[in-house]
């Protein structure tokens, strides 16, 4: 739905139009009809007044990877990248910066150093190696 529309759902309900009315009269579904008038307080004629589409802020926000402008919508949490793949590779980047909040700390029985263990609890050995040379004896061949 493009902001022509918005604002015309908007004078149509300030008319007292009803959903079913609005939606054959611009061909959209009613349902979307309901939604953007439940999302923007339109749901009851009487209190309805004209105005402006509440649909970007003033406020500029620029992609942390690439720099470019970022559309924000009022209704939504802040966009921060202006797409998937800048946000994957400024993530990738920056992993020093990804609060993890199930890390576990634990002791190797191989070396007995402590490790923290993110995500998959039942880890035992810090390493590969440790598990090894603990399971199998370091490969020395007896």
């Amino acid at each position: 739905m493009n902001d022509m529309k918005k604002s015309q759902i908007i004078n149509m309900r300030a008319e007292g139009l009803g959903y079913r009315v609005i939606a054959k009269e611009l061909n959209i579904s009613e349902n979307t009809i309901k939604s953007f008038c439940r999302r923007n307080n339109l749901a009851k004629s009487e209190t309805v007044v004209p105005a402006t589409i509440p649909n970007c802020s003033s406020e500029k926000v620029y992609c942390k990877n690439c720099g470019k402008a970022v559309p924000q919508n009022d209704k939504r949490k802040k966009k921060q990248f202006c797409s998937d793949k800048c946000r994957m590779t400024w993530w990738n980047s920056h992993r020093e910066e990804v609060h993890h909040k199930n890390i576990t700390t634990k002791v190797c029985p191989g070396c007995h150093r402590k490790f923290q263990v993110y995500g998959k609890v039942d880890r035992k050995y810090c390493s590969h190696a440790c598990y090894i040379t603990d399971r199998f004896g370091g490969g020395s061949n007896e």
